[in-house]
């Protein structure tokens, strides 16, 4: 075996060692004392249905089924005192990261109905970590699937709902070609980490939008265009919404933009980012709008309508990002 193989197979066992802590976390608690910040009420039904397009006439005399998370969010602000996350979840979580398995992806949820929620109701709800899945390797790394199952119960304590969440926590692929430019070891990038200088989140790079990735390695910026009805669209998908059609082609942008909208982030905190900094809608000459950050300018010195042009920013050793530079009036 070659050097790098020895070092991925170290890794592997640990991991598998790590499995056996992991699952003893199985069946405890994850949230615990939570509460609905508001009452289930019509003005959020109505909101629901008219952003989802659903005119069922049985709305809003009962809540649809599916806002059924809706009435557990928090919001910025978070939940009232007496609710909180558990520090069982939060120890599994940094177990996972210490582990190198420091990236996240949602994969899934399930729910279950089994009571209508209607006007007027008070909402309770606790979770559980319901399982850890053994060690699993995709196309994004090497990690472990972790499920949560929250209970949604009336103030009355009568159960209502079940809604499950599935996420993978991983360790990022490495590949043959990132090897042999960056072959330093998985452990030293992750001990850099822990001294205080943490990566931006990965991109998560799948079928319908690999194409879209591997022309910001070639700094190029990708939209698709249909062959059929000629609609341009961003970000990449693998039919065409205007009429259906799954035949496009990939076109190259002019790097020129605008400012369509922008918001300016203070809260909450994230890792690698250092708030406040502004992040923009760009409507693109060629007429589609992508999120991005902004450059060039300070925060406070946005504004709607300014112009653009792309350039490509490399945030770290493995991650480079098409940005917007602006320029100050």
């Amino acid at each position: 075996m070659t050097r790098d193989e020895l070092h991925d197979l170290d890794e592997l066992n640990a991991l598998d060692e790590l499995y056996g802590r992991l699952k003893a976390y199985e069946g405890r608690t994850c949230a615990s004392g939570g509460a609905g910040r508001d009452p289930v009420n019509e003005p959020m039904i109505r909101h629901w249905c008219e952003a989802m397009g659903d005119t069922n006439p049985a709305y809003p005399g009962i809540a649809p089924p599916t806002m059924l998370q809706a009435w557990t969010m928090g919001g910025l602000a978070g939940h009232p005192g007496g609710s909180a996350r558990s520090e069982a979840y939060d120890e599994l979580l940094a177990m996972l990261d210490d582990a190198g398995c420091t990236s996240v992806v949602a994969t899934d949820c399930e729910q279950e109905y089994v009571r209508p929620l209607r006007p007027g109701d008070e909402i309770t709800f606790d979770a559980v970590i319901e399982s850890v899945s053994p060690r699993k390797t995709t196309k994004l790394g090497t990690g472990y699937f972790v499920t949560t199952r929250m209970n949604v119960r009336t103030g009355e304590g009568e159960l209502a709902g079940t809604h499950r969440f599935r996420i993978l926590k991983y360790a990022p692929a490495r590949s043959k070609a990132k090897l042999e430019r960056e072959p330093e070891p998985i452990r030293e990038r992750e001990s850099e980490r822990a001294a205080g200088r943490p990566r931006r989140p990965r991109p998560v790079i799948n079928r319908d939008n690999a194409g879209f990735w591997e022309g910001v390695a070639r700094h190029q910026l990708l939209f698709q265009r249909c062959l059929e009805c000629a609609a341009p669209r961003f970000p990449w998908l693998p039919g065409c919404g205007a009429c259906g059609s799954q035949r496009w082609e990939a076109v190259e942008v002019s790097g020129a933009g605008t400012v369509f909208s922008y918001v300016v982030m203070h809260h909450p905190p994230f890792p690698a980012f250092d708030p406040p900094y502004a992040v923009g809608l760009i409507e693109l000459a060629e007429g589609v709008r992508m999120v991005s950050g902004i450059t060039g300018v300070p925060y406070d010195k946005v504004r709607i309508g300014m112009p653009v042009e792309l350039e490509f920013l490399r945030v770290d050793e493995e991650l480079e990002l098409p940005v917007f530079r602006g320029a100050e009036a």
